[in-house]
C-alpha cells in the first residue's frame, strides 16, 4: 500500500480496503488487519487507521467482534458493487452522454464507440 497524493490517508486506506473487499482478497466474513497491524505495517498513526477502518463500519462493509478484530459484513462485496457503479455513472457516464450529445452523436454511434474502447483498451 502506498500513500500519495493530498487525499488523506484514512480515505487511501479505506478504500484500499474496499478494493480489497471487491477483488475478494477479503471474502465475506473474513478478518481485516487490526488497526495496530496497519499502524505498524505502514507506519501511519493508529488514530488515522482507525479513522479508515470506522469509515468502512459506518458504511456497514466491516464490523467488529468484540476482542477479536474487524471483519467484512455479509452482502459487502455486493453493496460496494453498488456504490461504485453509481459513482461510475455519475463521474464518468453523465459526462460522456453530454459530450457525445454536444458532438452530435447518435445513441448507436456512441454504443460503437464504447464497445471499440472496449476491444482497444486492456
Amino acid at each position: 500500500m502506498q500513500f500519495q497524493g493530498e487525499k488523506p490517508i484514512f480515505l487511501q486506506l479505506a478504500e484500499q480496503l474496499e478494493d480489497g473487499i471487491l477483488s475478494g482478497a477479503y471474502p465475506e466474513g473474513s478478518q481485516v488487519p487490526s488497526i495496530t497491524e496497519y499502524a505498524a505495517t505502514y507506519k501511519i498513526n493508529p488514530a488515522t487507521a482507525l479513522k479508515g477502518i470506522n469509515q468502512l463500519v459506518n458504511a456497514g462493509l466491516l464490523y467488529k467482534k468484540r476482542g477479536i478484530g474487524m471483519f467484512v459484513a455479509e452482502g459487502a462485496q455486493e453493496n460496494l458493487r453498488k456504490q461504485r457503479s453509481e459513482a461510475f455513472y455519475h463521474d464518468y457516464v453523465e459526462k460522456m452522454v453530454r459530450e457525445a450529445k454536444g458532438l452530435g452523436l447518435t445513441l448507436a454511434q456512441l454504443t460503437d464507440l464504447i464497445r471499440r474502447g472496449f476491444q482497444d483498451v486492456h
